[in-house]
């Protein structure tokens, strides 16, 4: 069975780095796009950024790009999410998604493109 597994997050201050983490079960990631979404309390769940099955085609929302770097590493089933410059509005709940494409270099905005999903993780940035 599928499933993706975030961790990292946690608490912080303004100015401050996170690093989250997507560790992937029951799936061959090397065939997989994988994203990060964010839903913070009362709002849409909005994109964050994506990443290729090779990770050499990333892209960012306009609120992250800049400060966030994704990553991965197939050998180890693992996404990952550098957060810098964290600001109170980058709190929320951090998901990340995926689902398996046939181009090596296709990346989505859309979560309504993914379907594999984890549970997600918090994120609280204080200022």
């Amino acid at each position: 069975q599928a499933q993706l597994a975030e961790s990292g997050g946690g608490p912080a201050q303004g100015g401050d780095s996170l690093r989250l983490s997507c560790g992937a079960s029951g799936i061959t990631m090397m065939f997989y796009m994988m994203a990060w979404f964010r839903q913070a309390p009362g709002r849409e769940r909005e994109f964050v950024a994506s990443i290729s099955r090779s990770g050499e085609a990333t892209l960012y929302s306009g609120d992250v790009k800049g400060r966030f770097t994704i990553s991965r590493n197939n050998g180890e089933s693992q996404m990952y999410l550098q957060m810098h410059s964290l600001k109170p509005d980058d709190t929320a709940v951090y998901y990340c998604a995926a689902r398996g494409v046939d181009l090596e270099y296709t990346i989505n905005r859309d979560a309504n493109a993914y379907d594999i999903w984890g549970p997600g993780t918090q994120v609280t940035v204080s200022s």
